[in-house]
């Protein structure tokens, strides 16, 4: 996936999207293609930022812009306008003037919300068919789990195929013995949803803090098909539900059980909630971002993932003369947005993740965005820009960014890179790591509903997979389904598990709630942020340091830039569970 989409490679994406930032084939568009959702003359809601201390004169632009207030919030400084009948990006171009507003972004919400029959799965994670050898006919049939040996005494029954484990010490001998998080500690998962049912999900989800701050979009503004139909009443889908598999698999590497079924997470230990903010086609608006942050500060969140970028641009530049004032203001209101609610996260405890993206780009030197807008459909065209252009949240302050390795542990060919933006790097998988054959074994095995994978055509109807991409296994009558995807939104969850680790490890009493107790761990971002540096593999650049990367007919050169404490491919070094187990404090 790749959008605001959370990041998978397009590889595994056969028809490439975008969730944590790869550009999707066909994208670039046309220089005459509409502009953007600000830029139509659809009237909308908007979130109107406001300067500190200028909420009264904000109220009054608005007012003078002819729109109306619908509320206030003033925890992350802005108001919901409406634009009273008229042009949207009349009454955006408007406020664009005014030194009380900081940004405007439109609140992308659906009408009417119609139930529709239920129908199957769709969005980015319709996508994931393996492309080239990997995918075989329809049919065919493949072992199952129990075919392959465990890899050592005591391990999960798919631990043989977690490569991506064995890197960074997250096995059963490993930091699994010592430090496996401890169940006060709650992670977030902010993405497309995460299956709570899942059984190898089930026993770490908890889904009375769990929320879903998304409802569903049948179409888009130009009649495109977008979320699909609506499977539950109002198009609210529960908060233990995942039509993508996106934030499924994100949360199965983070903190999948030690339960004799499957797999298990980096910190197997620890507490999954889900606080889903991105649609099933994989967009991710900025409202709900906003409020997944917001409640995770304010619901005691220890660490939130975020693998994927805000839609509908995946490069925001304040002041681009190729964009149009409404667009330039949207662009800032995503930017300023996203700040306001990630500083107002990380002040109260939450350190944050985020994938670093798919676009095999060095994010210090963007040339060119061809994905953006990517709302409404047929909106993308191409762009100039530049380093003052930044992709949110990856790029914004107090993110703690993650690029991708392959099996071997170089940097993968699709991830972005940068000597500023790097902050560390984890395994996201690599089709090609090891040879120019495409290897879907090389990529990162993770739990995926079943009906997500029944809904891509991978399930034979006995729900045997008939495909390499997909491995069940089952236990004591359980049987449970898991995915092989790469990208640097597989990379991030790693990150999010050692820093699970770390919190469980020295993380001291949080809040206290009567009958429980002191039932919640809190640790400073900073001090999580310090060890999991401390703690990660220094890898230096390749050399030479300009590594060319081949497959299929492809070629491509990545240059790396600064020293083994530092660099643009692998920033303070890979991140370590075996590590972060035995790290000191001091």
């Amino acid at each position: 996936m790749e959008h605001g989409r959370g990041l998978l490679t397009a590889a595994v994406l056969a028809a490439a999207v975008t969730l944590a930032g790869a550009p999707a084939a066909g994208a670039a568009g046309t220089a005459s293609a509409p502009a953007s959702a600000a830029s139509t003359g659809q009237a909308r809601d908007h979130l109107v930022f406001y300067t500190p201390g200028g909420h009264a004169r904000a109220l009054r632009a608005v007012a003078a812009a002819g729109g109306e207030v619908l509320s206030t919030e003033p925890k992350l400084g802005y108001v919901v306008a409406r634009a009273a009948g008229g042009s949207s990006a009349r009454f955006v171009e408007e406020l664009a003037g005014d030194p009380a507003v900081a940004g405007v972004s439109s609140d992308r919400r659906i009408g009417t919300a119609t139930a529709r029959p239920p129908a199957p799965a769709r969005g980015t994670a319709t996508r994931l068919r393996p492309a080239g050898p990997a995918t075989r006919a329809a049919g065919a049939s493949f072992p199952e789990a129990g075919a392959f040996s465990r890899s050592e005494t005591g391990a999960e029954p798919l631990a043989g195929r977690q490569w991506d484990m064995r890197m960074i010490g997250a096995t059963a001998a490993g930091s699994h013995a010592t430090a496996p998080g401890d169940r006060k500690v709650l992670v977030g998962v902010i993405d497309t949803g995460v299956d709570g049912r899942h059984p190898d999900i089930a026993p770490n989800f908890d889904r009375e803090r769990s929320r879903n701050f998304v409802t569903d979009l049948p179409e888009d503004p130009t009649g495109a098909e977008l979320d699909g139909p609506c499977e539950f009443k109002g198009c609210k889908d529960p908060a233990d539900w995942d039509d993508d598999g996106h934030g499924t698999h994100v949360a199965s590497t983070i903190a999948s059980p030690v339960n004799g079924l499957g797999i298990a997470g980096v910190a197997p230990g620890v507490t999954l909630v889900n606080l889903r903010a991105g649609q099933d086609s994989g967009l991710f608006f900025l409202k709900p971002s906003l409020d997944a942050l917001t409640y995770a500060a304010d619901t005691g969140i220890d660490v939130v993932n975020m693998s994927y970028y805000v839609d509908p641009w995946l490069f925001n530049c304040a002041a681009n003369p190729a964009d149009s004032k409404a667009e330039q203001l949207e662009q800032r209101g995503v930017i300023t947005g996203m700040q306001r609610a990630l500083d107002y996260a990380r002040k109260r405890g939450v350190t944050l993740i985020s994938a670093i993206g798919n676009g095999s780009t060095d994010l210090g030197r963007p040339k060119t965005d061809t994905t953006s807008p990517d709302y409404p459909a047929e909106a993308a065209r191409v762009r100039k820009v530049d380093n003052s252009c930044l992709n949110v949240p990856a790029e914004s302050r107090g993110v703690v960014s993650v690029s991708a390795v392959g099996p071997s542990g170089r940097k993968a060919y699709y991830s972005d890179y940068g000597t500023e933006q790097t902050d560390l790097a984890a395994p996201g998988g690599d089709e090609y790591d090891g040879g120019t054959g495409f290897d879907v074994t090389r990529t990162v095995l993770a739990a995926v509903p079943e009906h997500v994978v029944r809904a891509q055509g991978l399930l034979a109807k006995d729900g045997r997979p008939t495909s390499t991409s997909v491995v069940r296994d089952c236990q004591g009558g359980t049987c449970a389904y898991y995915q092989y995807l790469a990208g640097t939104s597989m990379a991030a969850p790693h990150a999010t598990g050692v820093a699970a680790i770390l919190v469980s490890r020295f993380g001291e009493p949080g809040r206290f709630r009567e009958g429980a107790g002191w039932d919640e761990l809190t640790m400073p971002p900073a001090d999580v942020e310090r060890l999991l540096y401390a703690s990660a593999v220094k890898k230096a650049c390749p050399s030479p340091r300009t590594y060319v990367y081949r497959y299929e007919q492809a070629k491509e050169r990545h240059t790396c830039e600064g020293g083994k404490a530092r660099n643009g491919f692998y920033g303070r070094g890979v991140v370590s569970a075996a590590r972060a187990a035995a790290v000191d404090h001091d």
